[in-house]
């Protein structure tokens, strides 16, 4: 991701920090890895004695938690930061409405947007949706009577009304974009005094804001940016990895490989694949869980669907169970994340897949152990009840026949013939390990041995 100035030079280290503006990147909803990467990018800027960090945004809003953490790090921070709507046809909705207004300076490029600030859930799991406003963009308002809803609206509007007196910004539209979920253009932002510059490109910015005067924590500060060169700082690889870890999608594939993998472990212990990569993926699941906003019931839900498809593989429940499980899977997977919250939710496709997958996998593991009850068995006395073999050895009483591949000793029955060597024979019981046999009905005589063979007795 690049900033919008490209002819500006560009620099990427502490050389001659002091003339630098430092550049950070967001173009995602606001997250966990959004609040590491800007808290980590204004340590940098601080440490390198930066003249001022420009934060390019784009964003539809995201989590109330880690929107906090970044509206807090803006406001302590010694470096002066301006927020920046770029490029053209981006937007600060949501949680990037309260960052811009966090910020020392507040700009937006021509054709982008922000507002729509109405705090629907705010990350607080197991929320109810809120219906659209006719005619606004975003959200409407709480319902009358929704007591819960209605302390979240009047908290966010304090905090976003403290926000627009620290810098001298319109405050009456800033509740109104809370409490209506309305929007500006930037030229209409501009106007009625919410941000403080719309620039087209960042020469233009840094030209725009060169000698104006701030309110820092410390006192004003008065900025010169003008022909400052740029320190661009991407998101790095810590970032990167935790957007991909705090994917809801990716956090639920996780959660079901994690738990499949450890039940086929425990169901056939001994290979060691399956149990590692699913405590691997489990733990990773469990970190990716923690960092979003989980309906706790939800995931209780999915957990029992698991136990559900577990147990009808080995209870005789006619798929009762099996069915129970998909459908607390699925249920358990709609309502795991808060949907209200801009890209925090598992989409429904890959619901639908997972849980036909589990049905498949019910299904499958049925057919399997129908078929093997009516299968014929292979061990045990009732195996050998009815085999055939062939007299090998006669012993004095004693006679000994190859069956199944395996020497036995055998007797005739108490009515039936004597046995010979040679003569085909078939199993019609067992006493320990002593096979109880009869010549076969219809059977070629018995290959009788010559004088001096040692089988002949």
């Amino acid at each position: 991701m690049q900033p919008a100035a490209a002819q500006v030079p560009a620099t990427s280290g502490a050389a001659d920090a002091g003339t630098a503006v430092v550049v950070l990147t967001l173009r995602d909803a606001i997250g966990p890895a959004s609040a590491d990467y800007v808290l980590r990018g204004l340590q940098r800027a601080q440490t390198q004695g930066a003249a001022l960090v420009v934060l390019e945004l784009d964003t539809p809003g995201g989590l109330d938690g880690a929107m906090r953490q970044i509206v807090q790090a803006l406001l302590a921070s010694p470096v002066p930061v301006a927020t920046y709507v770029s490029p053209r046809g981006a937007r600060a909705a949501s949680a990037g409405t309260y960052m811009l207004y966090a910020s020392h300076i507040a700009a937006m490029s021509p054709a982008t947007s922000l507002g729509a600030a109405t705090p629907v859930a705010m990350g607080m799991p197991g929320r109810p949706a809120q219906p659209d406003r006719p005619g606004g963009a975003g959200e409407g308002p709480p319902p009358a009577g929704d007591a819960m809803t209605a302390k979240q609206v009047n908290d966010a509007a304090a905090f976003i009304r403290g926000l627009a007196l620290q810098h001298g910004r319109n405050a009456e539209w800033a509740e109104r974009a809370v409490r209506e979920s309305v929007s500006l253009t930037a030229a209409e932002a501009l106007r009625e005094r919410v941000i403080d510059v719309v620039a087209t490109d960042m020469v233009d910015l840094l030209a725009q804001i060169d000698g104006r005067s701030v309110r820092m924590a410390t006192g004003e500060q008065r900025l010169q940016t003008r022909d400052l060169r740029m320190d661009v700082q991407p998101p790095d690889w810590r970032h990167r990895l935790l957007s991909v870890i705090a994917n809801p999608s990716l956090a639920f594939i996780l959660l079901m490989v994690g738990v499949y993998g450890l039940m086929f472990e425990f169901s056939s212990p001994g290979f060691g694949i399956p149990g590692t990569v699913g405590a691997i993926a489990l733990l990773l699941a469990l970190f990716a869980l923690q960092l979003l906003p989980v309906n706790y019931a939800a995931l209780a839900l999915i957990l029992l669907g698991f136990a559900l498809l577990a147990a009808e593989l080995v209870v005789p429940a006619f798929g009762v169970l099996g069915v129970g499980g998909v459908v607390a899977l699925f249920a358990g997977g709609l309502l795991l994340f808060d949907r209200d919250v801009p890209d925090v939710a598992v989409p429904i496709p890959l619901l639908v897949g997972m849980s036909l997958a589990a049905a498949f996998a019910v299904l499958a593991g049925g057919r399997m152990a129908l078929r093997s009850r009516h299968a014929p068995q292979i061990t045990g006395a009732a195996h050998m009840l009815g085999a055939g073999g062939v007299v090998l050895e006669m012993r004095g009483t004693e006679a000994w026949a190859e069956v199944h591949g395996e020497r036995w000793r055998v007797q005739p029955a108490a009515t039936g013939p004597a046995l010979a060597v040679g003569q085909r024979v078939r199993v019609t019981g067992q006493t320990g390990l002593v096979l109880t046999v009869q010549p076969e009905t219809g059977a070629s005589a018995p290959v009788q041995p010559s004088d001096g063979d040692p089988r002949h007795v």
